[in-house]
């Protein structure tokens, strides 16, 4: 009888270390633990439930680069800013300049920042959370740009009467959206959308729901209506754009609330 065949150890040594190499591309390179771990110096009064045997922390995890989230008081508590103290723009125009030059607006400053684009009175206001990565000097000018295009062209919406706004000035990776509402720029969003008064108001990202907390009657439909001034009445939530990209469900499931919608 002929010996098994054992598996070629040089093969399998090339398909782990691909596997580590693509876990590697992907960010994950330390090992986390949701057990305790004695962090105190030698001396100290332990933890309760702490477990002694548990390694220290070999890696930790740092914070994406960008802009802080506003500053914390004394108290713990987010502090509010008056972004309009200095005067509150009237009109797009001026609202477009304040968006781009206001210093205040976020800590990292006026660079970087891009402008929301479309008409007054449009038919439809279309909103995310921060602009792409790519974006320059036109608002959604890459791939979620261009899916949100196809998305408008489907819906049979005159892009020409499309707003276009995000709810921060510049792109936020893994923004904490619900820090930046508090600290006022839920007031620069509700003003900004007075001065435009669509008939309808489309979100993208579940980031907004921090800038309509105190303006929409929460439930399942999502942002369905605002009290903006009743400015609008009809408010359509849904998936970041980016989500949406590589998820047909998603897709399928938005398109179903925009029929639901639109009756």
């Amino acid at each position: 009888m002929n010996a098994p065949e054992t598996p070629n150890q040089d093969a399998i040594s090339k398909e782990v270390a691909s596997a580590l190499d693509w876990w590697r591309e992907a960010g994950v390179d330390s090992e986390f633990s949701d057990d305790a771990t004695k962090w105190l110096r030698s001396g100290d009064k332990p933890v309760e439930g702490a477990n002694p045997a548990s390694p220290a922390p070999t890696a930790r995890a740092t914070a994406p680069h960008g802009p802080k989230n506003p500053a914390h008081s004394a108290d713990g508590k987010r502090e509010r800013v008056d972004f309009f103290a200095e005067g509150k723009p009237s009109s797009l125009e001026e609202f477009r300049e304040f968006w781009i030059t206001a210093p205040k607006l976020d800590p990292a400053g006026p660079r970087g920042r891009v402008a929301p684009r479309g008409p007054s009175h449009a038919d439809v206001m279309v909103l995310v959370v921060d602009p792409e990565v790519s974006d320059r000097d036109r608002l959604l000018s890459g791939p979620q740009g261009e899916l949100l295009s196809s998305i408008l062209s489907a819906m049979q919406v005159d892009v020409e009467r499309v707003y276009v706004a995000s709810a921060l000035p510049r792109h936020t990776p893994l923004a904490d959206t619900q820090a930046h509402a508090e600290g006022g720029m839920d007031a620069v969003l509700s003003h900004h959308i007075g001065l435009v008064q669509p008939k309808r108001l489309m979100g993208f990202g579940a980031g907004l729901a921090p800038f309509f907390d105190q303006n929409v009657n929460k439930g399942d439909a999502g942002l369905r209506e605002s009290n903006y001034n009743t400015l609008i009445k009809d408010v359509l939530s849904g998936e970041g754009l980016d989500s949406l990209m590589p998820m047909p469900i998603l897709k399928a499931r938005f398109w179903q609330r925009w029929i639901e919608w639109s009756a």
